[in-house]
């Protein structure tokens, strides 16, 4: 008998017995006695926990035999590497503050509301729901009207919006400067009937630590008045970092902290990742979101060889180059934010947690700059 038919033979019995188990707890909730349900793939299910007592997640275990059932379809057989199901990172982290927060975002360049628009209710139709709308864009308002129209609970997005003051010198100018930065942000978010943002994005510090404080208790009023619930910096280094962190190294009586930078947005990719620059920020309670993951302006720029390389080591696991080189972005402990105007390549960008790089693919990828 042919080895493909013995193995989707094989894997009807399994799936069958599966199904067996998996009904069986409809009927008896009282047969489980792990926080697993048993499953041949290996997927945990939730539980429920009432009164002390764990019973089953119903609507869970109908999901899990409709989609045992759903025509008996039997898995790809594997010629090599191959996705992994349930691969170790997960789709959504948790931020140094309890936040929850989407590993692949969209980030919205600059063109203008109308194409904004488009490109926003393109990416929520391919799944995206962590967006960054920068001011730098100069296209907020179109953002903000797709969200509207797009007819998706506001809860179920994670909107993040930029303020640039770097060139206001001192605390009171840096302070006015930002405040009225994130009102601008507030301002053209309403048009879209956001009422809130689920982060702000510091973009650059101030020339000297008193300005960059000055910056950070403007963010700080802004979280306060619950406009905001989390915020972020981008292309900050250790140095300013520290300013925000450890003021005592920079004293200033105006300045306190109160909440910590959770995200700090900088050019990193298989083409350009500096020492330790993962480390550095995590060591801060700091999750890296990588711009430019792909490659272009100071994120480095992917030549043919490392787009060749890239591709050679997808074919093991069926992913293109652009997989492979966001897949490396995750497993090195950062997250990212891209952009298309593809609906193919939207998708793709977001088809990346089935599979898992080894760590001879990692050390092949982080040698290629």
């Amino acid at each position: 008998m042919a080895p493909k038919l013995i193995c989707s033979l094989l894997w009807l019995v399994v799936t069958l017995g599966a199904l067996q188990e998996t009904l069986s707890l409809l009927s008896d909730p009282s047969s489980i006695s792990t926080n697993r349900c048993p499953s041949s793939m290996g997927k945990t299910t939730a539980l429920r926990t009432v009164n002390g007592n764990i019973h089953p997640n119903r609507r869970n275990i109908l999901q899990t035999v409709t989609a045992l059932t759903s025509g008996l379809a039997f898995p790809t057989m594997p010629t090599s590497a191959t996705a992994v199901p349930g691969a170790s990172i997960k789709p959504v982290a948790t931020l140094s503050d309890g936040t929850t927060f989407p590993l692949v975002s969209f980030g919205l360049q600059i063109y203008n509301d109308d194409k904004a628009y488009k490109l926003t209710l393109l990416a929520l139709e391919c799944g995206y729901r962590n967006f960054f709308a920068s001011v730098l864009a100069g296209n907020q308002k179109g953002f903000a009207r797709a969200v509207k129209d797009s007819g998706i609970d506001r809860k179920d997005l994670f909107i993040c919006g930029s303020v640039v003051s770097n060139r206001a010198v001192g605390y009171k100018a840096a302070y006015d400067d930002t405040f009225a930065g994130w009102k601008r942000n507030m301002a053209a978010f309403s048009v879209g009937e956001i009422d809130y943002l689920d982060q702000i994005m510091l973009d650059y510090p101030g020339p000297d630590p008193a300005s960059i404080q000055g910056q950070w208790m403007a963010f700080q009023a802004m979280q306060s008045q619950g406009l905001t619930k989390t915020l972020s910096v981008s292309n900050f280094s250790p140095a300013p970092l520290d300013v925000l962190l450890a003021p005592g190294k920079n004293p200033n009586p105006k300045y306190e902290l109160m909440s910590k930078p959770t995200v700090n947005q900088l050019p990193y990719s298989v083409a350009y990742h500096p020492g330790t620059l993962v480390e550095d920020n995590n060591k801060r309670g700091v999750l890296v979101q990588a711009w430019a993951p792909l490659g272009g302006s100071l994120g480095g720029r992917f030549n043919s060889s490392m787009k060749g390389k890239c591709a050679e080591i997808g074919h093991k696991y069926n992913k293109n180059f652009a997989q492979v080189a966001l897949r490396w972005i995750l497993q090195t402990g950062a997250s990212f934010t891209t952009q298309s105007q593809n609906k193919d390549h939207f998708q793709q960008n977001l088809n990346i947690f089935d599979f898992e790089l080894s760590d001879d693919d990692m050390r092949e990828l982080s040698s290629l700059a």
